[in-house]
């Protein structure tokens, strides 16, 4: 499988010719709705077994057998070729598929009043790239019950694809994480028991495999109590063959305060959990200035303090599928519009600008003036970003990756899973 950014005057035709392939199988892998009208900077995943690569000024066998992990000797037999020759600037060579890692991948769903029939076809396109789904989320009432999300025929979808559910706990009130709620959970026994004791009852009625906290804005003052609490949760979730996961706020520090932060102890959380994710994105996010949402430096950053903490075989890298569209100049308290990959381009195009990437950041961006005259600049993710990231997870050795959120359509995403890794089914 290859990543073709598309250039001034090409067609999906001469790219197809390039890489032996076909433009009705190009145009199907990435979704694209109008073949002959391409985006200058538009990224493609090419669907061919391996890649091609072209050779350049300094190159030899050796330095691309690196690049590539494969021998010169490897390479040279596979495009019969000499090994002791040096190779012409241009030159086409065949690179062969790499050995894939076995990764744990995750995804979020968050239907509200019901689970629409648009999010229902994204769900099912992801199960069977996913170890588990994780629908958003099960809210805590102060008396120790649960307010459930819609399931809709979640349960089915995820036994057809050997998906294990994965039940989210929140200390969610009025749409906002809630310290006093969750600190009420942490300190008042009589509640927590009873919260445990319907966790667990919910958990096996529904079908549910693991059991996933994403307690947030807790107060600094709780972090023990939070720890204490979770491990009381592994014990009753393990005793009845149950998971139990933790998502916490990405930090770089045991020290970093702030209230997203403080309440979460990384090493005794990486100690409790069977794993955790970590939610590496937000650094460009809907109240703020225009940036990208996870660019590679600080998730780089984060993953690397993680890694410190606790095992680096228990951390799912947190990965947006979405972007935002910014109006410009960015002023505080407005609000940017979240947007899919997909409608991201389908924007660069109706608007006829060129995307670019950002080398630092490792994402796609575009700007474009609306029709009142307002200056507007995007950020999203492309298949660049998603295996920037992914080249990270196998760098660190990490466990997978965690989507936020499905129903924002990403069809590269799927396709660079299956290029990169063996989705571990643990059902």
């Amino acid at each position: 499988m290859q990543i073709h950014v598309v250039e001034r005057g090409q067609t999906l035709n001469a790219i197809a010719e390039r890489y032996d392939s076909t433009a009705q199988a190009i145009a199907s892998a990435n979704q694209i709705p109008e073949p002959d009208r391409l985006v200058v900077g538009q990224a493609l995943v090419i669907p061919i077994v391996g890649s091609y690569y072209w050779v350049r000024p300094g190159d030899t066998l050796y330095t691309i057998g690196q690049r590539f992990g494969i021998s010169a000797a490897q390479l040279a037999r596979i495009n019969r070729i000499s090994l002791y020759r040096p190779i012409e600037v241009g030159l086409r060579l065949y690179i062969p598929p790499r050995p894939r890692r076995a990764a744990d991948f995750n995804a979020y769903a968050e239907p509200r009043r019901t689970v629409t029939p648009a999010l229902e076809a994204d769900i099912r396109t992801a199960a069977p790239h996913l170890t588990y789904l994780a629908p958003f989320s099960f809210r805590i009432n102060r008396d120790g019950t649960l307010t459930p999300p819609p399931l809709g025929d979640l349960r089915q979808i995820a036994q057809e694809n050997e998906v294990v559910l994965m039940m989210v706990i929140t200390n969610l009130e009025r749409g906002q994480f809630s310290s006093e709620l969750g600190s009420l959970v942490l300190n008042d026994m009589n509640v927590q028991n009873r919260l445990l004791d319907n966790i667990i009852t919910t958990a096996t009625d529904l079908g549910f495999g693991d059991i996933h906290f994403d307690m947030e804005a807790l107060p600094a003052t709780d972090r023990e109590a939070y720890a204490r609490f979770l491990r009381r949760a592994r014990e009753r979730a393990r005793r009845n063959g149950l998971m139990m996961s933790v998502a916490v706020a990405p930090k770089t520090s045991a020290e970093q305060q702030g209230k997203w932060y403080a309440a979460h102890d990384y090493r005794a959380i990486g100690e409790i959990a069977d794993f955790v994710v970590i939610m590496t994105y937000e650094w460009g996010y809907s109240g703020g200035p225009p940036m990208a949402v996870s660019p590679i430096g600080p998730v780089r950053r984060v993953l690397e303090y993680a890694i410190t903490e606790m095992p680096a075989s228990k951390i799912m890298m947190g990965q947006n599928l979405y972007g935002y569209d910014w109006t410009l100049p960015y002023e505080p308290g407005t609000t940017a519009r979240a947007l899919s990959p997909q409608a991201a381009v389908a924007l660069a195009q109706r608007e006829q600008v060129p995307i670019q990437y950002d080398s630092r950041a490792q994402a796609p961006f575009f700007e474009y003036t609306d029709d009142q005259g307002r200056r507007h600049r995007v950020w999203f993710e492309d298949a660049r970003s998603i295996q920037a990231k992914f080249n990270l997870v196998k760098e660190l050795g990490l466990r997978g990756v965690s989507y936020w959120r499905l129903g924002l359509p990403f069809p590269q995403n799927w396709l660079l899973i299956e290029e990169n890794f063996r989705v571990r089914k643990r059902r």
